[in-house]
């Protein structure tokens, strides 16, 4: 009976923000505590809708920019983007030694923070042949830390008094995963949506380097290396709108799904996080994590406000 209502409950959720009726901040709390009334029914399948939803959310988001815009804005993060990932990466591969942690469990953190969270943990773990519990601990801690950012981030940004320019090239940065990024972003503004989301996006292509790295790091070989091909649908999305192909009525429209699906996917990203998972993170993990945080965080605040 429980395990009906459970999922009866659930599905009204999904609608409900499906609607619009729900925020992004309040969808991921909603979602947590869904978690600890309920069992997320489907489990099972919510890593993979995230995945889905999170990349037909950013294609969504194409629509509603211009192909020139998004061009500036990439060649103003360049130079922030290859300085952060390669600092951090060098810090997150010296500090797992220094605290003598597993080595393939510290470069997952360390990629996951370097680059974009979870998929990050899911293109360098194969390579490195990590075994499935390490995996978990590296996708708890950066769920764990998005959750955190996505309400820590907007109230830092007022307080620092960042423009939209600024807010959405830092959260970019320094937020882990792509949806807390467009979640953090969302709640600030449409510019900065639009800056993180084309930042974070190309920061994610850093991926195929980070592989590169990787396989020499750790000696291995014939690992394929996963490539984002759904960036290449956000470009042609926002081609489309540049040229206005499609009318604007229908372009307006499916961003406004867009935003949706992605307010839904922290809803199903909070369902997953279970306080016993968390608690299972150990100290030397979650003292790793978070000193990559701190340091991408600063590092990239400063260098934007200077």
């Amino acid at each position: 009976m429980k395990s009906k209502l459970s999922k009866i409950l659930y599905l009204v959720i999904v609608i409900t923000i499906a609607l619009g009726y729900i925020n992004s901040t309040s969808a991921l709390l909603l979602g947590f505590g869904f978690t600890l009334l309920f069992d997320n029914p489907f489990k099972t399948y919510s890593h993979k809708v995230i995945s889905y939803l999170l990349k037909l959310s950013i294609i969504g988001l194409g629509f509603g920019m211009l192909f020139k815009d998004t061009l500036q804005t990439t060649k103003q993060g360049f130079g922030l983007t290859v300085f952060s990932i390669v600092l951090t990466v060098t810090f997150g591969v010296l500090l797992a030694k220094a605290l003598k942690m597993d080595l393939k469990l510290g470069h997952l953190i360390t990629s996951g923070t370097a680059i974009c969270g979870g998929s990050a943990i899911a293109a360098i773990s194969p390579i490195i042949k990590a075994k499935s519990s390490v995996i978990s601990i590296a996708l708890g801690i950066v769920f764990l830390l998005n959750s955190v950012a996505l309400f820590v981030f907007p109230a830092l940004g007022h307080a620092f008094n960042l423009t939209q320019e600024q807010f959405g090239l830092w959260c970019a940065i320094a937020i882990h995963d792509t949806s807390s990024v467009v979640g953090a972003a969302l709640t600030y503004g449409d510019q900065a949506l639009k800056i993180a989301t084309t930042v974070k996006l190309s920061r994610t292509l850093w991926i195929i380097p980070l592989s590169i790295f990787t396989m020499f790091y750790f000696k291995t070989k014939g690992e394929k290396i996963k490539i984002p091909y759904f960036i290449i649908l956000f470009i042609i999305a926002i081609i489309i709108n540049s040229y206005q192909l499609l009318p604007q009525n229908i372009t307006l429209s499916i961003v406004t799904i867009a935003k949706r699906l992605l307010v839904l996917t922290l809803f199903i990203v909070g369902s997953t996080l279970y306080i016993k998972d968390l608690k299972a993170l150990g100290s030397k993990p979650v003292l790793l994590a978070v000193s990559l945080w701190i340091f991408i965080s600063v590092f990239s605040l400063i260098y934007i406000l200077n």
